[in-house]
């Protein structure tokens, strides 16, 4: 569910962040170029998604930590870990420079609207999580 907010959230972000980045067409135009790239890159995100729930359900288990910091912190530790890995999408993704994925993600706006978006993931995901 956290997942598919994020998605539904990514049309306005782009607005806000004036940076057209969405996670959704890196996913999907990775596996394909044509038409059904969004639906793959929707199916592709809202699995990564639920593995990070399952993750964060293991992890809950584990520790002391208020659900909803829990998810939150663990989002935003996910976004820093990961972000990095934009210099490959500029460099090697078969799409870079199309619609979704500008070509230089490892900016400052695609990073902000990036912890925007793990943000949310991670408050929807805490608040799911009561």
């Amino acid at each position: 569910m956290a997942a598919t907010v994020w998605s539904a959230f990514e049309p306005i972000d782009k607005r806000l962040f004036r940076c057209d980045y969405s996670d959704v067409a890196v996913l999907g135009k990775a596996v394909t170029r044509g038409p059904a790239w969004l639906p793959f890159g929707l199916a592709m995100h809202i699995v990564n998604g639920a593995i990070f729930g399952l993750a964060f359900h293991e992890a809950r288990r584990r520790v002391t930590i208020e659900p909803r910091r829990l998810a939150l912190r663990m989002a935003l530790a996910e976004h820093m870990a990961l972000y990095p890995l934009g210099y490959f999408v500029d460099r090697y993704h078969p799409a870079r420079g199309e619609a979704g994925i500008p070509p230089l993600l490892t900016n400052a706006r695609a990073f902000g609207q990036a912890t925007a978006r793990h943000a949310l993931f991670g408050i929807v995901l805490g608040r799911l999580a009561r």
